[in-house]
């Protein structure tokens, strides 16, 4: 029974339980439901109250825009009105500028009036002079009994025959001082752009010196046994002079270029204070790749100097080559930039288009570059060069006709050959001495170069002697001293010196091996 009543117990009070959490429930879901409808009730009010604000604030704006259109409205109307009172005072204008032309066409038509009249009174006066002048020519032929054709006929003839000696006096004095100005004014411009001008000549010198920083540099320079400055003169071709002048060593050669590669040469030997064969071979070979880019600077510098722009870059190398030549002591390339300036001055006081003078004289000894290579003489060398290089016509015949080899038929040819004479003419510019000494050194080394076992030959010691390097692997030593007998046979019948020319012939036999 107890047991009984336990169970009961605890089913009524699970029972218990589940009905309190069900009204929990209920009552939770009643508070929700309040929430809910709450909430809906504070969002329309709030929804109410953001529609008024909104219509509030639309309506404030709508006043806003239209109090802005009233002003833009009140504006435009003022704008009206400015304009209305322009076109009254335009029209008010207007009305004036018609009463003014009325005036006008009325003092017109009277002007009108009055030169109708005049002319019409001239005609009459016209028509009275006519016929007195008639009358006045039929007495004149009654008194005179000639017609109007024979007495003019007979004016002219004596006219003519009175005038014909004075006619031709005048035209003789005319002539003659004509003559006499041209004469004068030529004159004046030569002397006028010469003295614009004005350079300096020196004669081109045949050796360079170099500066070494103690006297000592010398014994280096000389090497052991002299081996050093044996092979710096081989390599180059110059001859080394070390003598006891303090501070300098000289270089001579009669080629420019050979010379001023040895200077080069030496100077960086100096520097870099590594002086023996190997080193100098190596100095020497990369002085010689470096004379290229001299060579155009030396080019580009003179088209510089002479006003001349756009010059093909062959044009411009063989210009940098002129400045290793000489011409009777006078530098090449020197005397090219100064014909270019003369002929710019000259063709400015006679009208001349100066630009082209000087482009003329600047390239008229350029085939100079070239005439140790090619057969003919330089002009015609020039001026198929300058061809190539796309040069114009005018420039082509200045160059080829500057040394009277062409007919003449453009005036830049005569201007170039005048100044070609003014430049060599003056005092100090060219000596015909030096010309030739430096021809006898090149007839001695072409004489040698002829032969095809020579790989190089350079006269040394004033053209009294010269070295010949020949391509060992195609000579012997039998074959060397044949060799060498044969140069100095031809070096006799065709070339004219003074003295004796030694021929020293240098064969050379060189391994290289590296060890790695």
């Amino acid at each position: 029974m107890n047991s009984g009543y336990l169970i009961l117990a605890g089913v009524g009070g699970a029972v218990a339980m589940f009905a309190l959490l069900f009204i929990r429930n209920r009552l939770q879901i009643l508070q929700v439901e309040k929430r809910r409808l709450e909430l809906l009730d504070q969002a329309s009010k709030d929804s109410e109250n953001i529609k008024k604000q909104a219509l509030l604030d639309a309506r404030e704006e709508a006043l806003k825009e239209r109090g802005k259109l009233m002003q833009d409205v009140d504006q435009s109307r003022k704008e009206l009105r400015q304009e209305e009172r322009e076109m009254e005072k335009a029209r008010a204008a207007v009305d004036q500028k018609e009463g003014d032309l009325t005036k006008r066409e009325r003092t017109l038509e009277t002007a009108q009036r009055r030169a109708a009249e005049a002319v019409e009174q001239v005609e009459r006066r016209k028509t009275a002079l006519d016929k007195i002048i008639a009358d006045q020519k039929q007495l004149l032929e009654r008194i005179t009994h000639l017609s109007k054709d024979e007495a003019k006929q007979l004016l002219l003839d004596r006219l003519e025959r009175d005038l014909e000696d004075e006619v031709g006096g005048r035209l003789k004095a005319h002539e003659q001082r004509m003559k006499a100005m041209t004469e004068e004014k030529s004159r004046d411009i030569i002397l006028t752009a010469i003295q614009r001008y004005a350079a300096e000549h020196t004669a081109a010198s045949t050796v360079s010196t170099v500066d070494i920083p103690s006297d000592d540099m010398k014994g280096r320079i000389i090497g052991r046994e002299g081996r050093n400055i044996r092979a710096f003169e081989k390599a180059t071709g110059v001859d080394v002079i070390v003598d006891d002048t303090p501070g300098v060593v000289v270089v001579s050669a009669f080629d420019a270029v050979r010379r001023e590669v040895g200077r080069l040469a030496l100077q960086r030997l100096i520097s870099d204070g590594r002086i023996h064969p190997a080193r100098i071979e190596e100095i020497v070979a990369e002085t010689q790749d470096e004379m290229q880019n001299h060579i155009m600077e030396f080019g580009r510098q003179a088209c510089q100097d002479a006003g001349v722009p756009k010059v093909n870059e062959k044009l411009v190398e063989l210009l940098g080559r002129l400045r290793f030549r000489t011409s009777y002591s006078q530098n090449v390339l020197n005397h090219s930039v100064e014909v270019a300036l003369l002929c710019g001055l000259i063709a400015e006081e006679i009208g001349l288009d100066a630009a082209m003078a000087r482009r003329c004289g600047l390239l008229h000894d350029v085939g100079k570059s070239l005439d140790h290579e090619i057969q003919g003489g330089h002009p015609q060398i020039g001026a198929d060069a300058a061809k190539r290089a796309g040069e114009n016509d005018v420039v082509l015949h200045a160059i080829a006709g500057h040394h009277d080899d062409i007919t003449i038929q453009r005036p830049y040819t005569v201007l170039v050959a005048t100044a070609d004479a003014i430049s060599a003419s003056r005092p100090g510019a060219r000596r015909e001495t030096l010309e030739k000494y430096v021809k006898r050194l090149q007839d001695l080394e072409a004489v040698a170069c002829e032969f095809e076992e020579v790989e190089g030959a350079y006269a040394i010691q004033a053209g009294r002697e010269i070295r010949v390097l020949v391509d060992a692997s195609k000579t012997t030593d039998e074959s060397a001293a044949h060799l060498c007998r044969e140069i100095a046979k031809g070096i006799q019948e065709r070339v004219d010196y003074p003295g004796e020319v030694k021929v020293t012939l240098l064969r050379e036999t060189r391994t290289i091996e590296y060890a790695r």
